[in-house]
């Protein structure tokens, strides 16, 4: 891969790994609307400009239903649950759970019909993962944060369909028009709530710049970042910056909140890493990781 790949995938491993943390310090002031309104805005407004300057966005009219669809399952839905969730849970925690999302994305697309072959070393990628889950997740079940957990869970469920709609149905619509027009959606869906609930006083600094750089950086350069580094490498090699975002998600959440780093973190990172290269490998091809390292060899 070269220079200007490393530095773009360094660029999105660190941009979707850290909304998790911005969230925690953000939703500590403001209300889960007002948040995913802000994100979104933000975000419309970045990539706006691009799609109306491509003029592509004509394109996203036959596919409205799915547009739709699309924009609840990868953006309304699962943004509300996780920052809610992030309320009582810690980001690193709600990080890691995230990453089980390719897992069940696997498992879904072959119960839906797909066509992907599961070999043994891929039904065991979502056994690992379905394990990893279960650690991380199972001591919090009998306290407070059950509700917490199950949002984060249903979050993931929603990941996890989302790909399914855009490889079914939206093939042929580019990247950026659909993304903004996604996000333009869901900034109006949220504008009702977000006024009703906003602040009376006005937020910290630290909330102030986290809003910004969930809606600058997580999502509105993010998306920008990922295309050009899908042209850079290639998909495969760009799939794998969602194995390390996991990993940057706990090492934000414990270097900058000071959350613990126990045993149980580090186990069920371990095996649901392990699971998500499994499960989303291509039967008989080499997997994105392994990829990974024979470049860097």
């Amino acid at each position: 891969m070269s220079r200007r790949g490393w530095v773009l995938f360094a660029l999105i491993s660190v941009m979707w790994g850290i909304p998790y943390l911005l969230i925690k310090v953000a939703v500590a002031e403001v209300s889960v609307p007002v948040l995913v309104f802000a994100r979104t805005a933000i975000g419309a407004a970045m990539l706006l400009p691009l799609a109306l300057r491509g003029g592509q966005l004509g394109t996203l009219r036959r596919h409205w239903r799915p547009v739709i669809a699309f924009a609840f399952l990868e953006i309304l839905a699962p943004w509300w649950l996780l920052s809610d969730a992030e309320r009582q849970l810690s980001s690193s925690t709600a990080g890691l759970l995230i990453a089980a999302a390719p897992i069940l994305g696997v498992l879904l697309a072959r119960m839906t019909g797909g066509e992907e072959r599961l070999g043994r070393a891929r039904w065991a990628g979502l056994a690992l993962g379905v394990v990893g889950t279960a650690v991380l997740a199972g001591p919090h079940l009998d306290g407070g944060d059950a509700w917490s957990i199950t949002e984060v869970l249903l979050t993931v469920l929603a990941y996890a369909l989302a790909p399914l709609i855009a490889d079914r149905y939206l093939r042929d619509v580019p990247t950026i028009p659909l993304t903004a027009a996604c996000l333009a959606f869901a900034a109006l869906v949220y504008a009702p709530a977000a006024a009703w609930t906003w602040p009376t006083v006005m937020p910290s600094g630290a909330v102030l710049v986290a809003l910004l750089g969930l809606g600058v950086l997580c999502t509105g350069l993010a998306f920008v970042v990922y295309v050009e580094l899908i042209k850079e490498a290639g998909p495969s090699r760009a799939l794998v910056s969602t194995y390390v975002n996991p990993a940057v998600a706990i090492a934000a959440g414990v270097l900058v909140l000071q959350e613990p780093l126990t045993a149980l973190i580090v186990v069920s990172f371990v095996l649901i890493l392990a699971g998500s290269v499994l499960a989303t490998r291509a039967e008989g091809e080499v997997t994105p990781a392994r990829e990974l390292e024979d470049v860097r060899s």
